[in-house]
Order: structure tokens, then C-alpha cells, then sequence
């Protein structure tokens, strides 16, 4: 079943000799449950797409439609309802929050909703994490790749339609970045958690059920 259908997505910025064309007429679909990378070079388009389906930015023109919603049709509260609920983000450099031990981190989507977490999905989250003698932790205690995992947890906690990595590799060793591209592999299969990951990795991206290539603004191809 297609859960998020992109049409015809543009975004341009600046006017006249300034202008910049960061993406033109994208157009793709993906599929519940489906694990998909889109790679590209740097200034290719590919951040700029993740804000666009991340409902952070907004386009110029086209539309991004995610679980049947036309997400730029919503009113702004209802978009940060949308995106709260409905969006979890992985970035690359974590974005914890220092002062909050593991499991507070992971569940924090979930208290700014006034929502609990539900115990026993919570521990076996953990515990996919790898987490488990970790959950008093503060960020600072923890290791890069330890601290990527709990940013995993977070984005997963609320059971999101939609799963967007940033670079989730990009701020690790080749060996954490290995162990956390099989863990978000795993989220995939285990949750059946569709998932978008952006990478200029291409081997990191072979990981992926398919794999879609941006350049200059436009989708240069799909394996």
C-alpha cells in the first residue's frame, strides 16, 4: 500500500540572478514498509527533499502527500500535529537533549503529545536498541553510536508512518555506522517501519529495498 506519494515537487529559492532551483518536478511514491535511500552528491536536492516530506519546509509548488493527507493543505497547527505524530527524525548529530537520561530521551515525542508510553512496547524497544543497561544514562555517558541508537528509539517510540534519516551514518566510525544501518534494518523488518534514509553513501544505501539517486534537483535514476 503507497503511504507517501510525491508529485510534481519543486522548490526554488531567491528570484532573478540569485535564484536557485533545489529541486524541479519530483515525483515518486513509496510504500508502507519499505526501507528506501535516496542518494546524491552534496547541493544535489536530497536535504532539501527530506525537509519538504518532513513538513519543516515548504515547497513552491507540487504536494506531499503521507498516509492519504495532503500535508501542505494542513493549517500550521495541524501540520505540527501531523508532524509530531505521524514523522519521526533521525538526524545526524543525534539532537538529545543533555539533560535527559535515555529513556526520558526516547519517550519525549510521547510526553510533548501528552501521551505514555505504552511499558512493555517501551522495554522491548530498548532492548532492539541494545540499550538495556543503559536507560539512566545522560547523552554525555554514552558513546556516538550508543547515542544514534536512543535518537532511533525516539523516532520510533510514537510508531510514526514514516521513519526520515538524515545522514544517520555521517557522524560515525565505519563500524558503528555498519551496526546502526542494520539496526534501522531491522526496525524495518521487525516494525514493518517504512523508512527514508538520505545518504551519500552508496554501500550504506545498498542496505535499502531500492534506491533512488537525485542530481542537480531532479531524480537521476532508481536500482
Amino acid at each position: 500500500m503507497e503511504i507517501v506519494k510525491v508529485e510534481n515537487l519543486s522548490k526554488v529559492y531567491g528570484a532573478g540572478d540569485t535564484k536557485v532551483v533545489a529541486l524541479d518536478k519530483v515525483s515518486f511514491s513509496v510504500n508502507e514498509g519499505e526501507f528506501v535511500a535516496i542518494v546524491g552528491a552534496s547541493g544535489s536536492g536530497k536535504s532539501t527533499l527530506l525537509h519538504l516530506l518532513g513538513g519543516v519546509d515548504k515547497p513552491t509548488s507540487g504536494s506531499v502527500i503521507i498516509n492519504n493527507k495532503d500535508i501542505y493543505k494542513l493549517n500550521d497547527d495541524d501540520l505540527a500535529k501531523f508532524r509530531r505524530r505521524e514523522v519521526g527524525l533521525i538526524y545526524q548529530f543525534y539532537n538529545l537533549i543533555p539533560i535527559l537520561n535515555v529513556k526520558e530521551n526516547i519517550t519525549l515525542p510521547l510526553d510533548l503529545d501528552n501521551r505514555k508510553a505504552d511499558p512493555e512496547k517501551l522495554k522491548n524497544l530498548i532492548k532492539l536498541l541494545g540499550l538495556e543497561k543503559r536507560v539512566n544514562h545522560l547523552p554525555s555517558e554514552l558513546s556516538g553510536g550508543q547515542q544514534q541508537r536512543v535518537s532511533i528509539g525516539r523516532a520510533l517510540i510514537a510508531h510514526p508512518s514514516i521513519v526520515l534519516a538524515d545522514e544517520p551514518t555521517g557522524n560515525l566510525d565505519s563500524k558503528s555506522s555498519d551496526e546502526i544501518i542494520t539496526l534501522l534494518r531491522r526496525c524495518n523488518q521487525e516494525y514493518n517501519q517504512t523508512i527514508i534514509m538520505i545518504t551519500h553513501n552508496l554501500e550504506l544505501a545498498k542496505m535499502a529495498d531500492r534506491i533512488i539517486e537525485i542530481e542537480d534537483g531532479h531524480i537521476k535514476g532508481e536500482k
